[in-house]
């Protein structure tokens, strides 16, 4: 991995980051706040898709449907946030819902009928944003599915093993030189990287790289990778600018963590379903906001 130009911008810092705190004027509604398309959750791995749904849904977005990544949908609502719209991922694909941004490959699967609805949908989305996580990433990796999925904003959000698979690399390699790593995979894949971790790095396509500083161990425990996920498409669906929308996810997703412990939840036993309140507290001014 040949080490490019530094182009460090800075730590992630919540004054950096108006749009993610901006009021909402009185004169609006749902279809003001965009609406998410989450496509995912193959048997056995439905609560990933409805992590990231979840999460979607309370930090702003005005609609969120779930697409599974199975022949029918495996429950007829979520009875925890029946306000999520559910469908199987063929008939969430093949109409149009005005969706204006995509999370895709949050426990998606790694068989064929995942590979086949990840290229439906690269073909399919229009240029709405689009954020590739988990088994999308290790499809992307393994040739199960080709970086063809058009024009408008990608985000990957590798953790560092992913981005070792996608690079060639171990994971210690990657974890050598990560803001190396972000930039080279941003530069591959002409994407937004979102390298998680310790120190997340946040790369934009052109290879500036900044870190976030918010955040805590309690986040080292399963389905916070697919809370992110959710809240980039959110933001990204409420059309915040593109570098305010993908940092101020990451930092808000550190924050909530930050918040919890501070309250005692955490970070031994901090789950990942808790972070979406948090999340939406900080958004409305609540405590460390």
């Amino acid at each position: 991995m040949n080490t490019p130009a530094p182009s460090f911008a800075g730590e992630i810092r919540r004054d950096d980051l108006p749009a993610l705190f901006a009021v909402r004027d009185p004169d609006t509604h749902k279809g003001s706040f965009g609406t998410v398309g989450v496509v995912g959750g193959g048997r056995g791995m439905e609560g990933a898709a409805l992590l990231a749904a979840r999460a979607a849904l309370k930090t702003g977005a005005g609609k969120v449907l779930v697409g599974f990544a199975q022949e029918t949908a495996p429950l007829p609502c979520d009875p925890l946030q029946p306000e999520l719209m559910l469908r199987d991922a063929r008939s969430l694909l093949e109409a149009d819902w005005g969706v204006t941004a995509w999370v895709a490959g949050c426990g998606i699967g790694a068989g064929a009928a995942a590979a086949n609805a990840l290229s439906e949908l690269f073909v399919l989305r229009g240029g709405a944003p689009l954020v590739l996580d988990a088994d999308g990433l290790n499809l992307l990796a393994n040739g199960g599915i080709q970086p063809n999925w058009g024009d408008g904003p990608v985000v990957l959000t590798p953790h560092p093993a992913e981005a070792g698979r996608l690079l060639g690399l171990d994971t210690p390699g990657i974890q050598a030189d990560r803001p190396a790593a972000a930039q080279a995979l941003a530069r591959r894949f002409g994407a937004w990287v979102v390298l998680k971790g310790a120190g997340t790095v946040v790369c934009a396509p052109d290879g500036t790289w900044r870190r976030n500083t918010s955040g805590n161990p309690g986040l080292a425990t399963a389905g916070t990778g697919d809370v992110l996920a959710g809240i980039l498409g959110s933001l990204l669906a409420q059309r915040l600018p593109l570098a305010q929308a993908v940092a101020g996810a990451v930092w808000l997703h550190g924050a909530a963590a930050d918040a919890l412990v501070a309250r005692g939840i955490g970070p031994i036993g901090l789950t990942a379903g808790e972070l979406a309140d948090a999340a939406r507290e900080l958004r409305n001014g609540g405590p460390q906001a």
